[in-house]
């Protein structure tokens, strides 16, 4: 409890407050004091004056008649010359003047003038409703210094805890989120202060997890769905060669075995590339020629024998992970020579800060209402379910995953010759 945060800021505030009242009161008292005592010896000292000017106008005997004034006049050696009637016989203590003196037990503010013939005249005014006023408030300070402490420790634990009361509510609702419940999330206070800051950063959080366990959860899925293919294929042949060993050769035993194998493989990398990608894990950046990937991809095409037109490729550099970005290259490469007929076409231009690529076919195209859902994984439209032609439908997929990773985008639209045309864009390196 004591090492709790509202202790601890109640602790704090509790001394900076008492430090601060504490020298507050003394500086007032102080100032207090000198106010009044400094008021008393302006009246004494005028008093003095005066009663100086009548002593050299007249003789120092009218002074006994004063009978209710402290006052006496001293010769050269100190004796007493004459006495007011409430300053007693016995000499003043004119060597603590100016300052408070005490006169048969009454507080008095003494002050001296000196007069002609070595003589000095002694005066005191009464300070006792002065002391008594610093007295009394003296004692309202030490009363009110404490209690006022004791509001402020008060004060701030009920505040502090009012403050932290959203907090211990937002740690118990994350508490009970579990890897099985992330869809749950903290209801969000209306008072749009930190802690309403903190709620949606708490939720911002529980999204990414939310996202990242649902990308787990997809690639097992998909994961488990692709590989039972293959692996049937094969168990399917296996048992048929142990069944009946006389209807396949160990020669076309291998080679399927070899082809689905590939297959398997391809797969594997590719949802791993996936799964990288979908932890948002940055890629490294460095200056990439994209222009002198696509002028590959263009050469291995037209090697397998298809007809790449390759006129509109234009210098331009991005910045990226060049492993990543031909990656993304050789899929829409690979995924136009599936699709197109006679033609295929690549375009490579920067414009206004951002490198736009475009890849073209002859093909059938996509409709328009499939042209969101071919980035999904695993997707294949009707004329690509074969397997022979259609791909893992993992091809587009990774296309998006890499042109986002790599702070760009990518669309499909018509091309010229109405097929499907990819544009991809991407940020110009600078």
């Amino acid at each position: 409890m004591l090492r709790s945060v509202r202790a601890r800021t109640t602790a704090g505030a509790t001394a900076v407050v008492a430090v601060a009242l504490i020298i507050g009161a003394f500086a007032f008292f102080g100032v207090l004091t000198a106010s009044v005592f400094e008021s008393a010896e302006r009246a004494a000292e005028n008093r003095a004056e005066e009663l100086a000017a009548r002593i050299e106008d007249d003789s120092a005997q009218f002074i006994s008649t004063l009978d209710e004034e402290v006052v006496q006049v001293l010769d050269a050696n100190g004796e007493v010359i004459a006495s007011g009637g409430d300053a007693g016989s016995e000499p003043l203590p004119t060597g603590k003047a100016p300052g408070v003196v005490r006169v048969d037990g009454e507080p008095v503010f003494l002050v001296t003038e000196d007069l002609p013939g070595g003589r000095v005249l002694a005066l005191g005014v009464s300070v006792e409703d002065e002391t008594e006023t610093l007295g009394t408030v003296a004692l309202l300070l030490t009363a009110a210094v404490p209690v006022l402490v004791a509001l402020v420790a008060a004060t701030t634990w009920i505040v502090v805890g009012r403050a932290l009361r959203p907090v211990e509510r937002i740690r118990a609702d994350v508490d009970g989120i579990t890897a099985e419940r992330l869809d749950r999330r903290v209801p969000v206070p209306d008072s749009q202060d930190e802690i309403a800051h903190l709620t949606r950063t708490m939720n911002g959080m529980l999204d990414r997890l939310d996202a990242s366990a649902q990308a787990q959860r997809r690639f097992v899925s998909d994961a488990s769905h692709e590989l039972r293919s293959p692996l049937a294929t094969i168990r399917q042949h296996a048992e048929i060669a142990q069944t009946h060993p006389d209807t396949t050769s160990v020669g076309e035993l291998a080679d399927l075995v070899h082809e689905e194998g590939l297959r398997m493989q391809g797969l594997v990398d590719a949802l791993l590339l996936l799964t990288r990608l979908d932890e948002g894990a940055a890629p490294p950046h460095e200056t990439v020629d994209l222009d002198d990937l696509v002028l590959a991809e263009v050469r291995r095409l037209r090697q397998s024998g298809r007809t790449v037109d390759g006129s509109g490729i234009g210098a331009a550099r991005v910045a990226g992970d060049p492993r990543l970005l031909g990656q993304l290259v050789r899929n829409l490469a690979d995924n136009a020579a599936r699709h197109a007929r006679n033609r295929i076409a690549f375009t490579v231009g920067e414009h206004a800060g951002t490198v736009v690529l475009e890849v073209e076919d002859d093909g059938s195209g996509i409709p328009e209402a499939e042209r969101e859902r071919v980035f999904e994984r695993f997707v294949r439209l009707d004329e690509a379910r074969a397997r022979d032609a259609g791909g893992s439908g993992l091809g587009l997929a990774i296309v998006r995953a890499i042109a986002a990773a790599s702070g760009g985008s990518v669309s499909v639209a018509e091309s010229r010759w109405g097929g499907a045309r990819f544009v991809v864009r991407l940020p110009a390196a600078t």
